[in-house]
C-alpha cells in the first residue's frame, strides 16, 4: 500500500509540472506534414506529427529551450525560447536547396565531373573522342558555341578570338597553356588530361571570381587524393609516354612524363611542309596532394620543350619561307582549400610562369621571355543552406620582353608590364529548389592603364519542371590587349563586352538537352592602320562589334543499349570593325554554321570500344583582291570524320587506333595572295590547306596497379 502511494505521488506531482507543447507543421502553402520529428533539444521529450500535421506532447524541463522540428526534404526547423509560450505553435517547413532535384546556375556552363549535378562532358571524353586526339581542346570544340578553326587548334568561342579564352588550373591562371606551333599546323594544349578529374566550360556570362577574358573561361580541377599506387606506360606511334603514381597516410605524388617525335611518322606519311627538322618535344608533369586536418594542399608543376624546323611553301616567296622554333616553358601551381570551421571556406594558391621562344623565320631572329605570376585568396560563408557568400582578391603580373633583330635593322627591345590587381564578391541566393539566383561584382585596376573597370555579372535560375529548368545571365567583362600589341603600345584601355544569355536545360536519367541563346556586344577593341602590328602602327581602341547566336546539345546514354552519343549544333551571326578592319565585317575565324556529332559504341564480344566524331562548318569570309570589298568571299564548307578503336587486351592492357579525317576532305582554311597583280591585272593565289590532311594514330596502353583491373581509359 505504501509503494502504491508513492507512485500515486510520483504520477500526481509529474502531472502538475509537466507542461503542454503542441502545434501544427506545415509547409510553405498550408499543406500539413504529416510523420515529422518534434523534440526538445537533448532530451527524450517529442512527438510525431498525424496526419493533419498536428503534435502534442508534456514536458518537465523549464526555461529556454530549442524545439526541434525535421522531416526529410525540407529544412529542420529551430526554434529558441521559453516553455511557456511553446503552445498552439504554426510552424512551415521550408523545402531542402540541398537536395538533388534543386536548381542549378547553368547558363553558359558546361561541367564535368564527379561533384557535378549536370555532367555534359567527362574528363574521359578526352581521350574516348576520336577527333579529340586526347587533347582537352579537341574534346571541347564537340560542344556548342565552339568555332572550327582546323588550322589553330586553340579555342574560338562565339564570335570570339582565342586569346578571349582563359584557362585556370585549381582556380590558378595558366598564362601559356598551348604548346607553339607553325601555320596550318593547329597546336594543341600542354597539359595531359590524366591528371585532371573536372572540367567547366563557360562559353559565358561566367563568375566575378574571373577576369581577364572577354569570351569564356575553361577551368580544370587536378585529381584527388589516390586510391592506389599504379604505374602508366604508353607506347605511341608519335612517342612515348611513363607515369607513375606514390601514394601514403596523408599524402601522395603523381608524375607523368612523355617523349613526342614526329619524325618517324612524317617519313611514312608525307605532309605539305618540308621539314628540317620535324617536331621534337619533352614534357613532365607532378602532382603532390597533401592532405590536413581540414583541406589539403596541392603542388603542380608542368615542364616542357619542344624544337622543330621546316620550310613553307609562300606565294611571294619561291624558296618558301625558312621558320625555326625553340620553345621551353615552366608552370608551377600551388593551391589550397580547406574548412576554416563549420562555414568557412578557405581556397588560396598561385601560379608562376616562364616561358622563352626562340623564333627564326627566315634572316629575322625573335627571342621573347615572359614571367607571369598569379596570387589569389578566396573565402565562403555558408550562412544557411539558402545564403552563400564568396569574396576574394588577387593580384597578376607579366613581364615581358622580345629582342629582335635581322639584315636590314639593329638588335631592338620591346616589352611592357603588366600587373592587376582584382578584387571580387559573389552571392549564391536560393529562394527555394526551384529559384536561384547569383549575383557578384568584380573591380579591376590596371597599372599599365591606370585605369579601373568595375564588372556586374548576374544569372538567374528555375526550375519549371522537375527534369527542366530555364536560366538568365548578364555580366561585363574585360580583357586588356595582348603582348603582341602591347610591347609597341601601351597607351591603350581594357577591352569590353556585356554578355546577355538566355538557356534552357532538360536532365533525365543520362539524357540531357541544352538550348541557349546569347548576345555578346563588344566596344573599346584595338583598331590600327598598318596591315600587320608594328612598332610604326597608330593604335586606339575604337573598335566594336556584336556576336549573337543559338546552341544546341543533346546527350544520351541510356536509350540505347551500351551507346552513348552527342549532337552539338551552333548558329552564329558575327561582326567586328576592329585591328585593321576598313569596316565592319564577319571576323575569317567565325563560321555561321557547326554541327558536331560523337557516337561511342561498347561491343561485349570484342572488348572493344568504338567511336566517330564528324564535324561540319560553314565556309569562312575571306578577302578577294580580285573583287571588290572587304571579307568579300567565302571557303568552303570544313568537314571531317573521324573514327577510333579500343580494344582491351587485358583488363589492363589497350590498344587505341584512331583516323583523323578517315574519307580525306580536301579542307580549305583560306586563301593567299601574291603582293602584286600579273599583266592582267589579276592577283594569283594558293589555297591554305591543311600541313596533312589525315592523321593516323596508334597506341598501347599498360596500367600496373594494385588492383590490377583498371586502366587509363577506366571505364571502357
Amino acid at each position: 500500500m505504501k509503494k502504491t502511494a508513492l507512485i500515486f505521488i510520483f504520477l500526481f506531482s509529474f502531472t502538475l509540472s509537466a507542461q503542454t507543447i503542441n502545434g501544427i507543421v506545415t509547409d510553405v502553402n498550408k499543406n500539413p506534414i504529416a510523420l515529422a520529428n518534434v523534440y526538445l533539444e537533448g532530451t527524450y521529450d517529442g512527438a510525431t506529427t498525424n496526419d493533419k500535421g498536428e503534435f502534442s506532447f508534456k514536458t518537465t524541463e523549464k526555461g529556454t529551450q530549442n524545439l526541434i522540428v525535421s522531416f526529410v526534404g525540407f529544412e529542420t526547423y529551430t526554434m529558441l525560447g521559453a516553455i511557456s509560450y511553446m503552445k498552439d505553435l504554426k510552424i512551415q517547413l521550408r523545402e531542402d536547396i540541398n537536395s538533388l532535384d534543386a536548381v542549378i546556375l547553368s547558363a553558359g556552363t558546361f561541367s564535368a565531373g564527379d561533384n557535378s549535378k549536370v555532367n555534359v562532358l567527362k574528363p574521359l571524353d578526352v581521350v574516348t573522342t576520336a577527333s579529340a586526339l586526347g587533347d582537352f581542346v579537341g574534346a571541347l570544340q564537340t560542344l556548342p558555341g565552339t568555332t572550327t578553326v582546323a588550322e589553330d587548334g586553340r579555342l574560338f568561342v562565339r564570335g570570339g578570338e582565342a586569346e578571349e579564352t582563359q584557362i585556370f588550373i585549381d582556380g590558378i591562371k595558366v598564362f601559356t597553356p598551348y604548346s607553339p606551333t607553325t601555320n596550318d599546323t593547329p597546336t594543341r594544349g600542354r597539359y595531359s588530361p590524366f591528371l585532371f578529374d573536372g572540367i567547366t566550360f563557360s562559353t559565358g556570362g561566367y563568375s566575378a571570381e574571373y577576369g581577364q577574358a572577354l569570351s569564356s573561361v575553361l577551368l580544370l580541377n587536378t585529381t584527388g587524393e589516390p586510391d592506389q599506387e599504379k604505374t602508366d606506360i604508353s607506347i605511341m606511334s608519335v612517342g612515348l609516354g611513363l607515369g607513375n603514381t606514390q601514394k601514403w597516410e596523408n599524402n601522395s605524388l603523381s608524375v607523368n612524363a612523355s617523349y613526342i617525335n614526329l619524325a618517324p611518322y612524317n617519313a611514312i606519311f608525307k605532309g605539305r611542309n618540308e621539314w628540317i627538322k620535324p617536331v621534337e618535344a619533352a614534357s613532365g608533369e607532378a602532382v603532390f596532394r597533401q592532405k590536413t586536418n581540414n583541406g589539403m594542399l596541392k603542388l603542380y608543376t608542368a615542364f616542357d620543350a619542344s624544337r622543330f624546323e621546316l620550310i613553307q611553301e609562300d606565294i611571294n616567296n619561291p624558296d618558301g619561307v625558312s621558320i625555326k622554333l625553340n620553345n621551353n616553358n615552366l608552370y608551377f601551381n600551388g593551391s589550397y582549400k580547406g574548412m576554416l570551421g563549420d562555414s568557412w571556406t578557405l581556397q588560396t594558391g598561385m601560379s608562376y610562369t616562364n616561358a622563352n621562344n626562340k623564333i627564326k623565320v627566315d634572316a629575322s631572329d625573335i627571342n621573347d621571355t615572359q614571367n607571369s605570376f598569379h596570387g589569389k585568396v578566396k573565402l565562403k560563408h555558408k550562412f544557411n543552406n539558402r545564403f552563400k557568400l564568396n569574396f576574394g582578391a588577387e593580384y597578376l603580373a607579366t613581364d615581358f620582353n622580345e629582342n629582335y633583330e635581322d639584315n636590314s635593322i639593329p638588335s631592338v627591345d620591346y616589352g611592357f608590364n603588366n600587373n592587376i590587381s582584382a578584387a571580387f564578391t559573389e552571392a549564391d541566393i536560393f529562394f527555394s529548389k526551384n529559384l536561384a539566383l547569383k549575383a557578384g561584382l568584380r573591380l579591376e585596376y590596371s597599372a599599365l592603364f591606370d585605369a579601373i573597370t568595375l564588372s556586374p555579372r548576374v544569372s538567374m535560375a528555375y526550375k519549371i519542371s522537375e527534369k527542366s529548368q530555364v536560366s538568365l545571365a548578364y555580366g561585363d567583362f574585360y580583357q586588356n590587349p595582348n603582348s603582341d600589341i602591347l610591347k609597341f603600345e601601351t597607351n591603350l584601355q581594357a577591352q569590353h563586352t556585356s554578355h546577355y544569355i538566355l538557356n534552357y536545360q532538360y536532365n533525365n536519367n543520362k539524357q540531357i538537352f541544352r538550348a541557349e541563346a546569347y548576345l555578346k556586344d563588344y566596344t573599346d577593341l584595338v583598331k590600327y592602320d598598318s596591315e600587320f602590328v608594328s612598332f610604326d602602327a597608330n593604335y586606339n581602341n575604337q573598335g566594336k562589334g556584336f556576336a549573337k547566336g543559338i546552341d544546341l546539345f543533346w546527350r544520351d546514354n541510356n536509350n540505347i543499349k551500351n551507346v552513348d552519343y552527342w549532337v552539338s549544333y551552333s548558329l552564329l551571326d558575327s561582326e567586328r570593325d576592329y585591328k585593321n578592319y576598313p569596316n565592319a565585317a564577319q571576323p575569317n575565324f567565325a563560321n555561321t554554321h557547326n554541327l558536331s556529332v560523337v557516337g561511342k559504341y561498347w561491343i561485349d564480344n570484342w572488348k572493344s570500344q568504338v567511336g566517330l566524331s564528324y564535324a561540319f562548318a560553314s565556309g569562312r569570309t575571306y578577302t578577294n583582291p580580285n573583287e571588290t570589298g572587304f571579307l568579300n568571299a567565302t571557303t568552303k564548307s570544313y568537314n571531317n570524320l573521324s573514327l577510333n578503336w579500343a580494344y582491351l587486351l587485358s583488363p589492363q592492357k589497350i590498344l587505341y587506333l584512331s583516323v583523323n579525317n578517315v574519307l580525306g576532305f580536301k579542307n580549305v582554311n583560306g586563301y593567299q595572295y601574291a603582293n602584286t597583280p600579273d599583266i592582267n591585272g589579276n592577283f594569283a593565289s594558293r589555297s591554305l590547306r591543311p600541313a596533312t590532311d589525315q592523321f593516323f594514330f596508334v597506341g598501347f596502353f599498360w596500367t600496373i596497379s594494385e588492383k590490377g583491373n583498371d586502366n587509363q581509359l577506366n571505364n571502357l
